[in-house]
C-alpha cells in the first residue's frame, strides 16, 4: 500500500475516539455479540472466553455474546448465564482481561422466549412467549438443531417476574466488572416477541396497539436503566428481521424515541436490507435515527467502505461487526491497514473448544 493510501485509512474519522456516556471509546469500531456456544458446567465462561475476549480489546467497544438472564431464558446448549455468582465470577475473568488490554466491554443480557426447547427449560417445562405461538425455527440443543417447542403464553405476574429479572441480572453484569449492559430487544427473541404482532396477539396492557405492544421492551430498558444507570444501558432491535410486524416503521419509531427520552446510551440496530433475510422490507432508517437522541449503532453486512460512507453521511456514530471478529482477533487493525481479512471456518462457530475461537492469528504474529 502507498503511504498516502495508508494516511488516508489512519484519518478515517471510524478510527478516532468517541465518547459514550462516561467512557472514552479507542475508536468507532464495536464489536457484535456472536453467540459462541463454549460456557462450561453452569453456564459459566471459562478461561478460554477471557482470552478470547482479550484478543479483540482493540475494537473500541465489545458487545459480549447473549448472557440469559435465567435459566428458563436459554435457548441453545452451553451458553453463558448471568444469575449465578460463579457465572459472575467466571465474567469477571473475562472483564478484567479486557480492561487489562486498555478495552471497554458490555455484557448483553438475553431472554430467549419462545425461541427455545423443553430440555433446556427447568423441569422440561414449555418455553414461555407473549402468546402460544410456536416459532418457525430450529435451535441448538443436545449438539443437534432441533425444531423449537410449542411455548406457552405468559401471564400478567410472570412478565413482571421477567422484568426484575433483567433488573438483577444487569446488577450482577456490573458487579462482574461490565462498563454496561445491552438489552436484547432484538433477532426474534421475548421482547421482540412481545413488539411485533406476528408474535404477539394478547388483548391485555402488553399487547394490541403500538404503545401496548412496545410496553415490555420500555419497562424492561427502563428498570435496568434504574438499576445501573441509563449511560450504562443500550438496546438492540432489529425492526424488520425475524419476526413478521405489520406497522415496524410506527412501532420501532414509538420505542426508539421512548429510549431516547429515556436517555439510554445507545440503540444498537439490525438493519436488514443488505445481505440479511428482509433484503426488499421497506423501512426507513434514517426516520427512526431522528427519533433517538442518543448514540445509534449500525449493524448488518457493514464493511469499512459502507460504514465510512454512512457516517460521513452523519446516518450513525458507531459500527458493529459480527462475523469478521470471529477471525480477525485484530479486525481494527486489519481495517486501518487494508490488510486482508482472514476467512471464518463454519464448522468451528458454534461449540468445541479453543479451534475456530482463540487460535485465530493476527497479523502480527
Amino acid at each position: 500500500m502507498k503511504s498516502d493510501e495508508r494516511n488516508a485509512m489512519t484519518d478515517n474519522a471510524i478510527f478516532e475516539p468517541y465518547r459514550l456516556g462516561k467512557l472514552t471509546l479507542a475508536n468507532r469500531i464495536v464489536m457484535a455479540p456472536l453467540t459462541r456456544n463454549r460456557a462450561g458446567a453452569g453456564f459459566v465462561p471459562g478461561d478460554i472466553a477471557a482470552t478470547y475476549y482479550a484478543q479483540r480489546a482493540t475494537a473500541g467497544l465489545i458487545i459480549s455474546e447473549g448472557a440469559q438472564i435465567s435459566q428458563e431464558g436459554q435457548g441453545y446448549q452451553d451458553t453463558p448465564g448471568i444469575y449465578t455468582q460463579t457465572q459472575i465470577d467466571g465474567w469477571r475473568k473475562v472483564t478484567d482481561a479486557v480492561h487489562a488490554k486498555g478495552g471497554h466491554i458490555f455484557l448483553q443480557l438475553w431472554h430467549v422466549g419462545r425461541i427455545s426447547h423443553v430440555d433446556l427449560q427447568p423441569n422440561a417445562q414449555a418455553p414461555v412467549a407473549p402468546s402460544a405461538i410456536k416459532a418457525e425455527t430450529k435451535v441448538f440443543v443436545n449438539n443437534v438443531f432441533v425444531d423449537v417447542s410449542e411455548p406457552r403464553a405468559l401471564k400478567l405476574d410472570e412478565i413482571q417476574t421477567i422484568i426484575a429479572g433483567f433488573r438483577r441480572a444487569a446488577a450482577k453484569a456490573i458487579a462482574a466488572g461490565f462498563d454496561g449492559v445491552e438489552v436484547h430487544g432484538a433477532n426474534g427473541y421475548l421482547l421482540e416477541q412481545f413488539a411485533k404482532d406476528g408474535s404477539n396477539t394478547r388483548t391485555d396492557a402488553y399487547g394490541g396497539s403500538v404503545e401496548h405492544r412496545a410496553r415490555m421492551i420500555l419497562e424492561v430498558a427502563a428498570a435496568v436503566a434504574a438499576e445501573v444507570g441509563a449511560e450504562r444501558t443500550g438496546v438492540r432491535i432489529s425492526p424488520v428481521n425475524s419476526v413478521t410486524s405489520s406497522d415496524p416503521q410506527a412501532q420501532f419509531n414509538y420505542i426508539a424515541e421512548k429510549l431516547g427520552q429515556m436517555g439510554i446510551a445507545y440503540l444498537h440496530v439490525v438493519e436488514a436490507g443488505r445481505g440479511g433475510p428482509n433484503e426488499s422490507a421497506a423501512f426507513d432508517y434514517a426516520e427512526l435515527r431522528a427519533k433517538f437522541a442518543n448514540t445509534y449503532i449500525a449493524n448488518n453486512g457493514y464493511d469499512l467502505d459502507r460504514a465510512t460512507l454512512r457516517l460521513t453521511e452523519g446516518a450513525a456514530d458507531l459500527f458493529s461487526f459480527g462475523r469478521p471478529f470471529i477471525a480477525n482477533p485484530d479486525l481494527v487493525e486489519r481495517l486501518k491497514t487494508a490488510a486482508p481479512l482472514a476467512e471464518v471456518n463454519p464448522a468451528t462457530i458454534y461449540g468445541g473448544g479453543a479451534e475456530g475461537y482463540t487460535d485465530y492469528p493476527s497479523i502480527a504474529a
